[in-house]
């Protein structure tokens, strides 16, 4: 009898909680076999960089109890803009294959490491608008230490790491399943996670910017933290609508209000600078993902500082969910699960 091999599962390792989707492939469509998450400790992710491998990947040994999985393929995401860096590039067009042999002379240029301590990918984008003799080309450069990392705790949890990606790149794969891609002007990708914002820009589905910033939103924690000399733990608790007595909502919405404009400040720029540098079309509307999705007003508060529609991620919307799930549940914290839902969606055969 023969066996139909499972499809990996999609581990995204924050730098607050590990998340981890599976997505089976059906007659019917696709089909949501599990999502679940789980709190890490703090500090043992740090810009994208691991500082504490046994017990990261204690944590993902747990996790995977959870969701009742014991060895599995396993897809990766990375981000952190110490050890991972995204560049599109405009070069003379040449064929894939070539391109693979001159890549590593085109990266030495835009590259801030030595070239021999990075793993490089590349992606080509098609002919550049502007300039009919050349082409557009997004090129991935990570540290081989920090992958280096990251495979030896997932093998060493269980599990057989095929696919490595990028978090950016895994929201675009989410939202091209979920949603119509659109003809004219841009779409903005914006993933609001614990230690990092990325932010990937989408005209006509194809990626033409990536940026990821540094500030997420354990920068709300850390305001909450020190405007009511409060433990990190108590910050969490209100951050995410819980109560502490003695502290008024009203005191704590604007403390976290006062945190998310500089988020949003940070985006403004990354948009300005996209529109001054790159295309003048404007951006139309956001998708905003990750956890900073979760927080009360955070996206209404977007809309009205950027003057753009602003949207929340639903990257279940056509994922079908079976009964035996909390569907509530996983609608009611879908934004956190965009990540991990995009690396589930890869094969290890994708190029």
């Amino acid at each position: 009898m023969l066996f139909k091999k499972k499809n990996p599962i999609g581990l995204d390792i924050g730098s607050s909680y590990l998340k981890a989707a599976q997505i089976n492939d059906t007659k019917a469509g696709l089909e949501l076999a599990f999502f679940d998450l789980l709190p890490l400790q703090p500090g043992i992710i740090s810009d994208g960089v691991i500082s504490d491998k046994k017990n990261l990947a204690v944590s993902i040994k747990e996790l995977m109890r959870k969701v009742g999985v014991k060895k599995a393929d396993a897809v990766i995401g990375m981000s952190g803009h110490a050890s991972v860096i995204i560049k599109k590039i405009t070069i003379p067009f040449m064929t894939e294959d070539e391109l693979g042999d001159a890549m590593k002379y085109e990266a030495e240029q835009y590259i801030p490491f030595d070239i021999n301590d990075v793993n490089i990918d590349f992606q080509i984008l098609g002919p550049n608008i502007e300039r009919d003799t050349q082409m557009d080309v997004v090129l991935v450069a990570v540290k081989k230490n920090v992958i280096k990392d990251y495979i030896e705790v997932v093998e060493s949890a269980g599990l057989n790491p095929v696919v490595i990606d990028v978090d950016s790149f895994a929201v675009s794969n989410m939202y091209e399943i979920n949603y119509e891609i659109e003809e004219r002007g841009v779409v903005a990708l914006v993933n609001v996670g614990a230690g990092t914002t990325n932010i990937d820009l989408l005209q006509r589905g194809i990626t033409v910017f990536t940026r990821e910033s540094a500030i997420g939103s354990n920068f709300h924690t850390d305001a909450l933290e020190r405007a009511f000399d409060i433990s990190r733990e108590d910050a969490e608790r209100l951050k995410t609508g819980r109560s502490i007595e003695g502290i008024s909502p009203d005191s704590v919405q604007t403390v976290l209000n006062t945190a998310s404009d500089e988020i949003y400040a940070e985006i403004y720029r990354t948009f300005e600078f996209f529109k001054s540098s790159i295309s003048e079309e404007e951006i139309g509307r956001i998708m905003l993902s990750g956890g900073g999705a979760l927080l009360k007003g955070f996206s209404e508060m977007m809309a009205e500082r950027l003057g753009i529609n602003v949207q929340i991620t639903d990257p279940f919307r056509n994922i079908k969910i079976p009964d035996k799930l909390d569907s509530g549940y996983l609608k009611e914290i879908a934004p956190i699960a965009a990540v991990s839902v995009g690396l589930a969606l890869r094969r290890a055969d994708d190029r």
